[in-house]
C-alpha cells in the first residue's frame, strides 16, 4: 500500500513539475520585412502598451536614452549600405536607441545589437549614425508602441515611431539609383529588347538622361520580334518628355492601334487621352 501511495505521489509531482501555464506576452514582439528599392530591411521590436500610464515625459523620461520598445533590443538589419542623417551606415544589424524630447527626438543606430536594453557602458564609437526627427502631436492616442516604414520611395523611406499621441520619423536613404544604374551599365554590354525597355522606362521615371532613354526605347522596339502596345506607349511618353511632340504622337498612334487589336481598354484610353493633349487623334469622348 505504501508503495502504491509513493508511486501516486511521484506521478503527481512529475505532472506538476512539467505543467506550464501559458499567458500572453505583456509586450508582444513584431518583425517587419520591407524592401526599399532593391534593399531588404528587417525590423524586430517588442510592443508595450500604455495601460493607463503617462508615457513620454514620465514612464519614458525626456532627455534620457531609451531602449525604444521593450524586452530585447529593437534591431534593424540593412541588406545594403544606407545613409542616415548624413552618415554612411554599412550593411548589417544595428540596435535602435532614442532620446525623446518634447519637440524632437534623437534616433541612434548602434552597431552592437546584442545588448538587453541600453548598454551599461555606452560606447560612442559604436554609434553608426544619429538622426533627429520632429515630434508631432497626434489628435488621438495610440495604445500600443508601433514602428513602421513610411513614405517609401525608390531611394528612401522614413522609419516611423508612434506611441501615446506622439509620432516621430527619420529618413533613411538607400543606394537604389546607384545599384540600378550599375545594373543597367553591366547589362548593356549585351542587352536584349527587354533590357533596353526596362532601362528606358527607369530613366524616364527617375528623371535621368531622357535622350539616353529615347535611344534605348528605340532599340527595344527595333529588337522586339513582335510589336507591343506597351513598348510604344512608353516610347510616346519618352518622346514627349524629350520635346519631340511629332514623335510622341506617332508612337501613341501606333500604341493605340496595337492596343485596339489586342482589346486592351486601359491602353486605348491612355493613348487617346495623350493624343488629345498632344494634338493628335481625338480622345475617346470625341468619337
Amino acid at each position: 500500500m505504501k508503495q502504491v501511495l509513493l508511486l501516486v505521489c511521484l506521478g503527481l509531482f512529475t505532472l506538476t513539475a512539467s505543467a506550464q501555464v501559458k499567458t500572453p506576452a505583456a509586450s508582444p514582439s513584431q518583425m517587419i520585412e520591407q524592401t526599399v528599392g532593391l534593399t531588404k530591411v528587417t525590423l524586430e521590436y517588442s510592443r508595450p502598451s500604455m495601460k493607463g500610464r503617462k508615457i513620454f515625459g514620465d514612464l519614458v523620461p525626456f532627455g534620457k536614452t531609451w531602449r525604444t520598445g521593450a524586452n530585447a533590443n529593437t534591431k534593424i538589419v540593412f541588406g545594403d549600405d544606407v545613409n542616415i542623417g548624413g552618415s554612411e551606415v554599412k550593411a548589417g544589424a544595428y540596435a535602435i536607441y532614442t532620446r525623446p524630447n518634447a519637440d524632437s527626438w534623437e534616433v541612434i543606430f548602434y552597431s552592437d545589437a546584442n545588448n538587453w536594453g541600453v548598454p551599461g557602458n555606452w560606447d560612442e564609437s559604436k554609434v553608426a549614425a544619429t538622426a533627429t526627427g520632429q515630434a508631432f502631436q497626434m489628435p488621438m492616442s495610440i495604445e500600443t508602441f508601433t514602428m513602421s516604414f513610411d513614405n517609401i520611395k525608390n531611394n528612401s523611406a522614413n522609419l516611423g515611431i508612434i506611441w501615446e499621441n506622439t509620432y516621430v520619423s527619420v529618413q533613411i536613404d538607400f543606394p537604389t539609383d546607384k545599384m540600378v544604374v550599375s545594373s543597367i551599365e553591366n547589362v548593356m554590354n549585351g542587352p536584349g529588347s527587354g533590357d533596353y525597355y526596362s532601362a528606358a522606362v527607369y530613366y524616364l521615371e527617375a528623371d535621368k538622361d531622357i535622350n539616353k532613354a529615347k535611344t534605348w526605347i528605340d532599340k527595344a522596339i527595333e529588337m522586339r520580334e513582335k510589336p507591343a502596345f506597351w513598348y510604344h506607349r512608353q516610347q510616346s511618353l519618352i518622346y514627349a518628355k524629350a520635346g519631340d511632340k511629332k514623335g510622341a504622337i506617332n508612337a501613341a498612334q501606333r500604341s493605340l492601334a496595337l492596343a485596339e487589336e489586342a482589346g486592351n481598354a486601359d491602353y486605348i484610353a491612355l493613348n487617346k487621352k495623350s493624343l488629345a493633349v498632344w494634338g493628335g487623334k481625338p480622345a475617346a469622348a470625341d468619337k
